[in-house]
């Protein structure tokens, strides 16, 4: 069966799916992104268009094709501590939840595949040890969501892995499993990951002492960024900390935070 290309038109009309379900701001130009990912759903569904695929997620025929959808269309590409200097700033939070007898809470709220997540589970098993901790990883596709829980990744996505942390929480595998990881079950089981669109009103999460929200805003357009970002920090406690990614900011999005270094801000 010939290669379907999609036309123009279809193309825009997937920018404006992906807008409304889940706030993304599809660049143009990215035909051949589109239409490489869903190729195997239209063949799954002997489709001869993307158009017709459109109308199938439209009529809701299939519900759960929506999501496969989403989870086609949303990039995640992470790895292991990504970003040093917020998990040097994590650490001191952890040392002082110590002195303290806090449980400190964390929140990665745009959590992929879970690397995010799990960095941050090391650095507080290695300061709290068996202390109280939680640490929650969110995220729109549950395709990435699975991965996480398995936790099992390649080893190139730990190059920035601190090495004792690599001997003391990881797996190497072996066999044909070479090349990979599997992050411990004993850290895993003390992460929770769950589905959760940041365009939607939030479910019941509790408050957070450091939100995790990287590399995400950069998808949505200024005024779905003001949403998110009010919806978050309603979750964050006072006092508490805000981490974005390096290329991102907050100007015009948000005036009640302090800045308290590129990319991290504080809650008075």
């Amino acid at each position: 069966m010939p290669a379907v290309t999609i036309t123009e038109r279809e193309f825009s009309q997937f920018q404006r799916f992906i807008y409304e379900a889940a706030g993304i701001c599809m660049a143009n130009g990215k035909q051949a992104l589109v239409s490489g990912r869903l190729a195997k759903r239209l063949a799954h569904y002997q489709l001869e268009t993307y158009g017709d695929y459109l109308r199938l997620l439209e009529s809701r025929a299939q519900p759960a094709e929506l999501q496969v959808a989403v989870d086609l269309l949303t990039t995640n590409e992470t790895y292991f501590f990504r970003e040093p200097k917020h998990f040097a700033l994590l650490r001191e939070l952890a040392l002082e939840a110590r002195d303290k007898r806090q449980t400190p809470r964390i929140w990665s709220a745009a959590s992929s595949s879970g690397e995010e997540a799990y960095s941050i589970a090391m650095v507080l098993a290695d300061v709290l040890d068996e202390g109280p901790w939680e640490v929650l990883g969110t995220d729109i596709s549950t395709r990435v969501l699975e991965r996480a829980r398995c936790g099992h990744y390649p080893m190139e996505r730990a190059s920035q892995m601190p090495p004792a942390y690599l001997k003391r929480f990881c797996l190497k595998g072996q066999g044909s499993e070479t090349g990979t990881l599997l992050v411990e079950r004993a850290l895993r089981q003390r992460v929770q990951f769950r589905h959760l669109n940041l365009n939607e009103p939030l479910p019941k999460l509790g408050s957070f002492d450091v939100i995790f929200l990287r590399n995400v805003m950069i998808y949505f357009n200024l005024a779905t960024k003001r949403q998110v970002v009010s919806r978050l920090l309603a979750q964050l406690r006072p006092g508490g900390y805000f981490l974005i990614g390096h290329s991102e900011t907050l100007n015009d999005i948000n005036d009640t935070l302090v800045a308290v270094a590129p990319s991290i801000y504080r809650k008075p």
